[in-house]
């Protein structure tokens, strides 16, 4: 991987119970150039994807082209 095929930083995934939850990702860079990567489950759950969508950019700082889903 490289420093330009970085991961999405949303990830919008639908759950067991039926409602969406987003997952903040980061990725670092070690002195070796490998790829560290955080994820935090974001506490929030949502009814639809796009309600998902709409609550990252408007509280997380989101932008178009951003998010991925699972």
């Amino acid at each position: 991987m490289t420093k330009s095929a970085a991961i999405r930083p949303f990830l919008i995934a639908k759950v067991e119970d039926g409602t969406y939850r987003i997952t903040v990702r980061s990725t670092r860079f070690n002195s070796q150039n490998y790829p560290i990567t955080t994820a935090t489950l974001q506490e929030e759950s949502f009814n639809t994807a796009t309600a998902a969508r709409t609550f990252a950019k408007a509280n997380l700082g989101a932008e178009p082209g951003q998010f991925a889903s699972k």
